[in-house]
């Protein structure tokens, strides 16, 4: 059996918790001596059995949509000899759907996000958002088997796509290395801390994530606001996706600055021993996403003893134990698919009662974050996703 694992992500070139995701799995297949073939997005990389594919120069100048259907195309057509092509966000999906036609082998999709469900896109894509709707619902419905990565993702992609077949759906959970991520508070990663400016000795909330509107950042810096002086906001955030919410940010920065200290920001990507070095020494992490399908994020802060406080939204849930590894903070949302809080001033609210709760009982918050690393442990190690993994590659292949 040889898997052909397309993708845009992949090291070195990550950004979000879809490649994360690409990465860790592959790794885990190969260790189970399945052949597993990567074809992605990007400049060329050493890995054995991973093919690169750049941009046609061709369609330097089109939206950005088409230069990926580029891309699919020629992905597409090097599939020849695989068992089972992999799909993994819309930007692949279409080299996906288009193998399995040509070479007529199976395709299977994880569903890391769902562009009904991100409309906001379309301020970053313009006409080019309808394009990839249209790729996703294609490859969707064309699918052998979809993969979502959690329960919540499930019924969205049911939703989503109606007449999808419920029995091709099936659900295997994003995964942690809690070998690679664990707490670390060395002196050499305390003095890291140091030089960003961040006082261990403080209690701290810490976010990480890319600035985009389904990661909820705007709410959590009103939110903040109200926490007592001495706790520190640590930010690692960037790669924003419109000018416009990165003005809507920096804006809500510079007035948090104006009313307290010990605001860091830090838009750099950060190599995973720094980010582990940040999640150490903080006192609780927060994800206050209005759309997030599992939250690779969640499963990295809870393998470094770091306690959630997180939304009760999508697959967070499935991840965060109200009252055992952190703390849920309930949403009320709008059915328009944007995820926007029905009561803006009321999420914020009770985030901000959340977090409060975390900063003020450091014992407490520290026996959930013990709790945390115990559950992605027992719950979320690589090796048994990556079976679950090839029992779907199986399944399409009876």
């Amino acid at each position: 059996m040889r898997i052909d694992v397309l993708t845009k992500e992949y090291p070195p070139t990550i950004y979000g918790g879809a490649g994360v995701h690409v990465t860790e799995l592959v790794k885990a297949l190969r260790a189970l001596d399945i052949e597993t073939q990567v074809r992605a997005f990007g400049g060329p990389r050493d890995e054995t059995d991973t093919t690169s594919y750049a941009d046609l120069p061709e369609l330097a100048a089109a939206n950005a949509t088409l230069q990926t259907l580029g891309v699919d195309l020629t992905i597409a057509a090097d599939c020849a000899g695989a068992s089972v092509v992999h799909s993994h966000t819309w930007y692949a999906n279409m080299a996906g759907h288009l193998a399995s036609l040509l070479h007529g082998v199976p395709h299977v999709i994880t569903a890391h996000s769902l562009e009904p469900l991100r409309p906001w896109k379309a301020e970053q894509l313009g006409g080019g958002y309808a394009v990839s709707s249209w790729v996703e619902k294609t490859a969707y419905l064309g699918a052998d088997a979809v993969i979502a990565v959690s329960e919540g993702m499930r019924k969205d992609v049911l939703a989503s796509y109606p007449t999808l077949d419920p029995a091709r759906v099936h659900v295997v959970h994003n995964g942690i290395d809690t070998v690679q991520w664990a707490r670390d508070v060395s002196p050499s990663a305390v003095a890291f801390v140091e030089s960003v400016g961040v006082d261990p000795a403080r209690p701290s909330v810490i976010f990480v994530g890319r600035i985009t509107r389904q990661k909820g950042l705007p709410y959590l810096l009103q939110a903040v606001a109200s926490l007592p002086p001495e706790v520190q906001i640590i930010l690692c955030a960037g790669a924003p996706d419109t000018p416009e919410i990165l003005a809507e940010v920096e804006s809500l920065v510079a007035s948090l600055r104006e009313s307290r200290d010990g605001v860091v920001w830090i838009t750099e990507m950060l190599p995973r021993h720094q980010v582990v070095a940040l999640l150490s020494a903080a006192t609780v992490f927060v994800c206050p996403s209005i759309y997030e399908p599992l939250g690779i994020v969640n499963l990295e802060a809870m393998a470094c003893e770091l306690p959630v406080v997180g939304t009760a939204t999508g697959g967070i849930p499935e991840v965060v134990v109200d009252g055992q590894t952190g703390w849920l903070v309930p949403i009320e949302q709008l059915s328009d698919g944007t995820g926007t809080p029905v009561s803006p001033e009321t999420f914020v609210a009770d985030l901000s009662s959340a977090l409060a709760q975390a900063v003020s009982d450091p014992e407490e918050a520290r026996r959930r974050g013990i709790a945390g690393r115990e559950r992605a442990i027992s719950h979320f190690g690589w090796e048994a996703i990556a079976r679950r993994t090839v029992e779907v590659y199986e399944s399409v292949l009876r």
